[in-house]
């Protein structure tokens, strides 16, 4: 499992690049009930600017893997950092909730495009037999992500307001982009590139041919990553407004379970991962579905705060360790060609088809409220509608496990049929020697 100095620093910014990323995301999730203080607008108004930029990753996926497909990983990775930082500190100007949902729409359509570059630079250059743990940690770093956000809440939002967590959660983003000017491409992107060139098409043909002859995968893929958005989204975005108006726990309280949710996230991420190179993903995938539905019960219904804990902790190591195998398993089913483009893609019309999960929660829990009154007013019953969406969901993603396809340890240099069953017919065996992703040319 050791890596290489190059394969080091390349997962190094892939991970931060996703970390960064969830950073800014989350802003809008813990900041939600001060929002809409500021705006004077109901919380599930508030969503609509989460629902929003969900909806719009599927067009940054699209722009920027393409991009990234023919031109390169590394310049549109620092563009599209550099962008959305852009974004975020102009959030933190917003004097109306539209102005707000306008600019959250922009940072979609950018947050879209990071994860595709972000996990084709990583899985381009990992060794085979360690794609499964370090495709956990890679996707970790949206929990890491998470944990910052929430701590950068905790130390900043009570002292100096909601903007100015905008404006100073940019920095890790700046760090990220100077270490992606250093960033080399991969050597299966070179082999592909020239590939390319060696039998020129127009791109849009090819994606055309691939849609073709990979239809069903590329359904598939779309269906299971709208079952584990749903999951992730369903267990997250609200869940901090749940503890804070729902059960009146403090901003601080919800801080804590933030904190501990993505523990338990960061935990589950790698551990599943790892586990997936001996079980395989689906069947990681599937374990963790039904392990974690067992946890839905202590996650909503303990008035004790530390019952409470037990149950995000638990309930996110299981969401985030079925999660930590996605990276790989896409990655994996990917056509050569399109593996920026085809993961990137899957991933966010999945988000697409769950972009709503925090607003339905929201707004069908304002709508169903607990039957007693608190201070003369009606409470959101959150926790119920939370419980029924994310059983259900769990239900979805474990069907949907065991009907896909496995191909774990494909081998993503170019060389033979093994390699890419996805891609064209090649001829030409690989040496032993150069059984890994990213294998440098002799």
């Amino acid at each position: 499992m050791q890596l290489t100095p190059r394969q080091t620093f390349t997962f190094t910014v892939a991970f931060l690049g996703w970390m960064v990323d969830a950073i800014d995301f989350f802003c809008v999730t813990l900041t939600t009930t001060e929002l809409a203080e500021s705006f004077n607008k109901d919380p599930s108004q508030v969503t609509s600017a989460i629902t929003v930029t969900l909806m719009l990753r599927p067009i940054g996926a699209l722009i920027f893997g393409v991009i990234s497909d023919r031109f390169g990983r590394r310049i549109p990775l620092m563009v599209n950092l550099f962008l959305f930082t852009v974004i975020e500190v102009a959030s933190g100007f917003s004097q109306n909730l539209s102005t707000f949902i306008g600019l959250r729409a922009v940072y979609g359509i950018l947050m879209g495009g990071e994860w595709g570059l972000g996990n084709s630079l990583a899985m381009e250059v990992l060794p085979v037999k360690s794609r499964g743990i370090f495709s956990g940690i890679l996707q970790e770093g949206y929990a890491v992500g998470n944990l910052i956000a929430a701590m950068l809440y905790y130390a900043i939002v009570p002292r100096l307001g909601w903007r100015a967590l905008y404006w100073i959660s940019i920095i890790p983003a700046v760090i990220t982009i100077v270490l992606a000017f250093f960033l080399k491409e991969s050597n299966v992107w070179q082999q592909t590139r020239q590939r390319q060139r060696d039998n020129p098409r127009r791109f849009h043909k090819t994606f055309i041919d691939m849609l073709k002859k990979h239809w069903l995968r590329s359904i598939y893929a779309i269906i299971l990553m709208a079952g584990m958005n749903f999951l992730s989204h369903g267990s997250q975005d609200l869940y901090p407004t749940f503890l804070k108006k729902q059960l009146g726990f403090t901003p601080k309280q919800a801080t804590i379970g933030t904190v501990v949710g993505n523990i338990g996230a960061i935990v589950g991420g790698m551990f599943f991962g790892y586990i997936s190179e001996y079980l395989g993903r689906r069947r990681t995938i599937a374990i963790c579905a039904i392990i974690g539905a067992c946890f839905i019960p202590l996650w909503i219904l303990p008035k004790s705060f530390g019952l409470l804990l037990v149950g995000t902790f638990f309930m996110q190591v299981f969401v985030q360790g079925a999660w930590g195998v996605i990276p790989a398993y896409l990655s994996e089913i990917s056509p050569a060609d399109f593996r920026a483009t085809f993961p990137g893609l899957a991933y966010q019309l999945g988000n697409l088809v769950a972009a709503s999960a925090s607003q339905i929660e929201a707004t069908m829990g304002e709508k169903n409220p607990l039957p007693e009154l608190r201070d003369g007013k009606t409470v959101p019953d959150y926790g119920r509608v939370q419980g029924i969406l994310i059983g259900s969901i769990y239900s979805c993603v474990l069907v949907l496990a065991l009907l896909g396809k496995e191909e774990k340890g494909k081998v993503f240099a170019t060389g033979s049929k093994h390699v890419d069953s996805c891609n064209a017919s090649i001829n030409e065996q690989i040496p032993p020697s150069e059984l890994y992703a990213g294998a440098p040319p002799k």
